[in-house]
């Protein structure tokens, strides 16, 4: 394993990387968060999922070279249909540490978000049309409210 790189204690099924050791003074247990998150929105259905928490230079590196956007963005999700092997979401730290205090949130309640949204992403969900883009919202929000969080869509 690499200096600067831990391997969490995850859920059945996932795994958490914290490629960038700054996510755990933003998140205290980053790995439980995210094992947490990514078991509840896995139910039955899904199938493994390694998690990487990340810097912003790295997903921007990866956005550039998978989606031909040469900047950062929260979260980035690979199919692992397409090489058989587990789903992966990795998400860029100070992105998504900035949108937490933008929108007045936590960063872990936030970091939950993402790795839901990610893993819907997995089972096939997106948000492209508003239909698709209301039904993933809400299942975002149930999935969260099992975890007793609150709902990120809520306004007010």
């Amino acid at each position: 394993m690499d200096p600067g790189i831990s391997r969490g204690p995850a859920a059945a099924g996932v795994q958490v990387i914290v490629a960038d050791p700054a996510w755990r003074r933003v998140v205290r247990n980053p790995e439980l968060v995210v094992s947490r998150a990514a078991s509840a929105a896995q139910g039955s259905s899904g199938g493994p999922v390694t998690v990487v928490l990340s810097s912003d230079t790295a997903v921007k590196r990866l956005n550039a070279r998978h989606r031909d956007r040469n900047k950062p963005t929260n979260v980035l999700t690979f199919d692992p249909a397409a090489a058989g092997l587990p789903g992966e979401i990795v998400l860029a730290l100070a992105t998504v540490r900035r949108e937490a205090q933008e929108a007045g949130r936590r960063p872990a309640h936030h970091l939950a978000h993402l790795v839901v949204h990610g893993a819907l992403h997995l089972q096939g969900h997106d948000h492209h049309h508003a239909g698709e883009a209301r039904r993933m919202e809400m299942a975002e929000a149930r999935i969260l409210g099992r975890l007793g969080l609150p709902n990120p869509w809520k306004r007010g």
